[in-house]
């Protein structure tokens, strides 16, 4: 469970850093990359958070690996990565889908 809270702790500091970068150093697309990769790696490092305090980590681990493979794509791209990157972005997408879902099958069970 340690694990997950400083793998999560990571991705917050990560989104942090993203996110300064596109409103102060880049701009146009790069900026708008940057953004939208912050904000939903804050938004799944704190729901990883959620989920480890619930007794979740199945769960948190999706957040924190559907955080990663969405934002670092798309930061990648922001700094010159190759576009095609773009097609591996719904693959953390589906990951953040996952772990809400088994967030959700998780709290019926109580």
């Amino acid at each position: 469970m340690n694990g997950l809270m400083i793998v999560a702790a990571l991705s917050g500091a990560l989104a942090v850093a993203a996110g300064a970068f596109g409103a102060h150093g880049a701009s146009g697309q790069a900026a708008e990359w940057l953004r939208t990769g912050a904000q939903y790696q804050m938004i799944h490092a704190v729901a990883a958070l959620v989920a480890l305090r619930t007794g979740a980590s199945g769960p948190g681990w999706c957040f924190v690996a559907g955080g990663a493979v969405f934002a670092v794509t798309l930061y990648a791209m922001a700094v010159g990565a190759p576009r095609w990157l773009g097609a591996v972005t719904p693959i953390g997408g589906v990951l953040l889908i996952a772990g809400w879902l088994w967030l959700a099958w998780s709290a019926a069970r109580g």
